[in-house]
């Protein structure tokens, strides 16, 4: 077993114009004085990161990499989560996520989209240059605008939609494994990928693609209450990634999951700094030891009540509080007795075995017998089919 590494923290939601907040070096300085030991980049934030530089030279990736070596930390992934929106878009949200994208695309989804998938690939190469194993995104959405049904879908409706969505991933996913890198799809409410049954979908369509993965965040399926101790039992191989994340959901008489076009802090699903929600991470972590997940946990800090610089100050005990040391023995081998078969057979009431030993022999080898010479015979040799040059067995 492996034991997670962290505590880390997505720089995203702290980004803003002012010192520290505004470049990495700071924000690098700022996660290592709250007791972070890895940061996860979001690779559309140019006051970070230039990807395109990334995917281009290894000497600003080793220079990214000098900076936060130099503050204290690590580099756990890169995240290109508003790119990997923009690969699959419903019309109905042009205008909204053209936002995500530089102005010389808006209002042209084809050539926004045809950015995005660039940037997925770039992603791929700076993955490889800066030497990470896993990236972080989300999938896009074509069939989000009828995830309930009604009015009643055509029949067939979702397959084109995830056939679709599969022919435009499956490029991207092709440059990842050339890099040598798991991308990992942020299973979320608004993308085509945001449950199980939706990953398995578009695994069938990416032919089970071994770089199709998951990053596993609690804290959305807290909210479409489902299961999130069971998806690891299910999908832990896929798990590549992990955001710590806590969530509560508290229905009542007048909302449920849907929140009722509330804001976040009055609908009954909200978004809560760790340790404040309902999330049950010891037993996430512990799972994550079981089925050896060795990447990172990083938190991922939204909160519509407490304030994000006390929320990450307290994010890095938390995490590091609940990282499992995994063991390197069994707890009882001090009653251990060793391997002894004939003893075993014994205790099973078996009789003693007549098996030959297949313990090695003590006693050296005997030497080969030559084989008799043959002996002449009038018979006349039999044919072996197709070998006229038939030979007696020696």
């Amino acid at each position: 077993m492996k034991t997670i590494k962290g505590p880390g923290i997505f720089l995203a939601q702290f980004v803003n114009d002012e010192a520290p907040f505004n470049s990495l070096e700071g924000m690098a300085l700022w996660a290592a004085k709250l007791g972070f030991a890895g940061v996860q980049v979001p690779t559309w934030e140019s006051r970070l990161f230039n990807l395109q530089f990334a995917a281009e030279s290894q000497d600003y990736c080793d220079e990214i990499l000098g900076i936060l070596s130099r503050a204290g930390v690590a580099l756990t992934e890169l995240s290109t989560h508003l790119q990997g929106q923009l690969v699959a878009t419903h019309p109905a949200y042009n205008v909204l996520f053209d936002g995500f994208a530089p102005s010389r695309v808006h209002g042209n989804p084809e050539a926004r989209q045809q950015w995005a998938v660039q940037q997925l690939k770039w992603a791929a190469q700076a993955s490889r240059n800066l030497g990470l194993s896993a990236h972080a995104t989300f999938s896009g959405a074509l069939a989000w605008p009828f995830v309930y049904p009604w009015p009643q879908r055509p029949a067939g409706l979702i397959d084109e939609a995830f056939q679709e969505l599969g022919l435009r991933w499956l490029p991207i996913l092709q440059a990842f494994d050339e890099a040598g890198v798991d991308l990992c799809y942020e299973l979320h409410p608004g993308e085509d990928l945001h449950d199980g049954v939706t990953f398995e979908r578009f695994l069938k369509q990416v032919n089970n693609h071994p770089r199709a993965n998951i990053l596993y965040d609690p804290s959305h399926m807290v909210l479409q209450q489902l299961d999130y101790l069971a998806f690891l039992d299910i999908y832990h191989e896929r798990v590549k990634a992990f955001h710590v994340k806590d969530a509560e959901f508290r229905p009542n008489g007048r909302s449920g999951v849907y929140g009722g076009y509330q804001g976040w802090v009055e609908r009954p699903g909200r978004f809560r700094s760790l340790g404040d929600g309902q999330v049950d991470f010891r037993s996430i972590f512990s799972k994550m030891a079981q089925y050896d997940f060795s990447g990172w946990a990083v938190l991922e800090w939204e909160c519509c009540l407490k304030h994000p610089k006390v929320g990450a100050a307290e994010g890095a005990a938390f995490i590091r509080d609940r990282i499992i040391r995994v063991t390197d023995r069994a707890f009882d081998d001090f009653a251990g007795a060793g391997t002894d078969a004939e003893r075993n057979r014994r205790i099973l009431g078996i009789e003693p075995s007549t098996q030959p030993s297949t313990e090695p022999s003590a006693e050296p080898p005997a030497e080969p017998q030559s084989a008799p010479e043959p002996q002449a015979s009038s018979e006349p040799k039999p044919e072996s089919a197709g070998d006229s040059d038939w030979l007696p067995p020696s």
